[in-house]
């Protein structure tokens, strides 16, 4: 099951039951059941005291993704910057909602066993952003 959360910003998901079926479906994709999945939205600033605290990173990022799943299930909690989602949403020329669906689920992918430390493995993680954004459709 997909939980939305808040720390210190909105969490303005629009479609959220869409969003969380198009989440299922992609980690059935992966042979993998859903299990439970918190969408945290917080600050920049927020994230990054968590990015320093737990990974003793000093910079700011769009998602942490703690995972606590086992092999068949996977479950999570996705830290979502909002601050970052939006800066990065108008930088690269699209929708917030868009941005953030991606964000979501570049997090999913890491839950269901996806790395992005190499450039290959960065690639990859990339192609399969789109594969499942692909997935994604909302009924008039």
């Amino acid at each position: 099951m997909i939980h939305y959360r808040e720390v210190d910003k909105k969490c303005i998901v629009k479609h959220k039951k869409t969003v969380s079926s198009w989440v299922r479906a992609v980690v059935e994709s992966y042979g993998k059941e859903l299990g439970d999945v918190c969408v945290v939205s917080c600050s920049d600033e927020h994230l990054l005291g968590v990015n320093i605290e737990h990974l003793n990173h000093d910079y700011y990022t769009d998602i942490i993704t703690f995972d606590y799943s086992d092999s068949e299930k996977i479950s999570g909690d996705l830290l979502i910057s909002f601050d970052r989602v939006g800066e990065n949403a108008g930088d690269l020329g699209v929708g917030f909602q868009e941005e953030l669906r991606r964000v979501i689920i570049h997090g999913v992918l890491h839950l269901v066993g996806l790395k992005d430390k190499s450039e290959k493995e960065a690639k990859e993680m990339r192609a399969c952003e789109n594969a499942a954004l692909k997935m994604f459709h909302v009924e008039p």
